[in-house]
Order: C-alpha cells, then structure tokens, then sequence
C-alpha cells in the first residue's frame, strides 16, 4: 500500500451506515488524527450546512473533527454558482440545509417559475407543486444545477431514494439534463484537493460506492479505495469497469506506511 499525505473520505456508507456505527473506521479517522495526516470528509449530503456534519460526526460518532474536515457537494455547487450565476435569482428544491446555504452565499431565492437557477438536492418534504414549479422554470430558461445525484442513500430502513431520484424526475419533466456538482462529477475533488493544498498522486479517496464515490476518484486522476461497508457489494467487484486501486472489506484492513 503506498504512502498518501492526504485523504478524502466519504461520510454515509463508508464512515457511518445511516444511524449504524462503523468502528472500523472510527478508529481509522482516530488514527489519521493520531498521525496527524490530512484529510477531508467529501459528501454529497446536502442536508446538512457544515457545522451540522462536524457536530454529528462529534455526537453521535465520537470523532473530534473541525469544518476544517468537510467538504460538500454544497460547497462545490455554490463555488460555481459564485462564479457564474452571481446576481441571479434562485429557485431552491431541497431542505433547510440548501436553502440556508444558498442564502447565506448572497443568492436571492425566489418561488417561481421565473427563477434564473433551479438549485436541487435531496427533499424528503417535496411535493408535486414544488417540482412542477422547478420543471416549469427549466423549460422557461433557468440552469438546472444539482448538489448531487446519488439515486439511493443507505439508511437504518434499508435503501432509500435520494437526491438523484428527484434530478431524474425534473429531467424528464422539463427535457433538460442537469449539471451536477457532487461526486461522481470530479470538480468536488478537485477542489478538495486545494483545500488540502495537495496534488492528485498524493492523496487516497475513500468511499463505499462505486458509481460516486470511486468514479469521482478515478476522474479526477487520484487513487481510490473501496470499503465494502455500504452500498457496492463484493459480488460486484469482478464486473466493475475500471477497478478500484485498492478493494478492502473495511477500513481495519488499511495498513499505514
């Protein structure tokens, strides 16, 4: 295993399995602080503004960590947004986390079709009115941007639908494709990496699905590791199509060197 200064470390399914503890890699990130390396939870939970996540992982995961720590799909989205969308009005599909978030950035939210930017994430409150709204504004014009399209997120209950299911729907409802700022879309790495002031070939991402997490890495040039604590499962492993730099049952079996 080869010698990384950094890490980039996905949150659900790989630190933690919805309310389910994973002390595998509890005790990875009590290492890493420890060793005193670098690293940076990437997530694509747009549920959560920063402190949130910091205070979660505290609570509920014991791990002592800063906002230093965390990066989010969020983050990345309203970085591009800051650059290309200042001054626009928006129209936000997602929960108190995103619309505080975008708020916050300096963005003018609206709730109407005659929004500039349709801005979406994850919504368990959602309703017909509120996408309709949304698809309507897309087809009148507006840049359909999106935190993240994760299809399902793993839960206590099992499976669940996710943020990607609500970009699904919106895409054909209004016949327009969505830009999408989180994993497996590699501009959330890359700007991890500047976070963490390190280049590709020195840092290890870790995540527990294949189709975001380790497709994020491999586009973005860095290696990756697979822990199969999540959603893609070891049966899988042998039909993917670009393997994983390293594949491991959880994050016990990483040796340091």
């Amino acid at each position: 295993m080869k010698k990384y200064k950094g890490y980039l470390i996905d949150l659900d399914g790989t630190t933690y399995y919805g309310t389910r503890r994973i002390p595998s890699a509890e005790a990875f990130i009590h290492r890493l602080n420890q060793r005193n390396d670098a690293y940076v939870f990437l997530t694509n939970n747009a549920t959560r503004i920063p402190q949130e996540i910091v205070n979660h992982l505290k609570n509920d995961y014991d791990l002592p960590v800063s906002q230093e720590n965390v990066y989010s799909s969020t983050e990345a989205l309203l970085s591009y947004m800051k650059e290309n969308f200042r001054d626009k009005n928006i129209f936000v599909v997602g929960e108190r986390a995103l619309h505080h978030q975008v708020k916050q950035a300096g963005f003018r939210i609206v709730n109407d079709a005659q929004a500039d930017v349709v801005v979406q994430g994850l919504n368990r409150q959602t309703n017909y009115e509120e996408l309709a709204t949304a698809a309507m504004a897309i087809r009148n014009g507006a840049a359909f941007l999106v935190t993240n399209a994760d299809q399902t997120i793993p839960t206590e209950k099992g499976i669940m639908p996710s943020s990607g299911a609500i970009t699904a729907f919106l895409e054909v409802a209004s016949g327009k494709q969505a830009l999408v700022a989180g994993k497996p879309n590699p501009l959330i790495v890359e700007a991890a990496l500047k976070k963490l002031k390190l280049s590709a070939n020195e840092v290890l991402l870790i995540g527990d699905k294949y189709e975001t997490d380790i497709l994020a890495g491999l586009k973005a040039g860095v290696d990756t590791l697979l822990v199969l604590t999540g959603v893609t499962q070891a049966e899988e492993v042998a039909q993917l199509p670009t393997p994983p730099t390293y594949v491991l049952n959880d994050l016990s079996e990483w040796e340091f060197n």
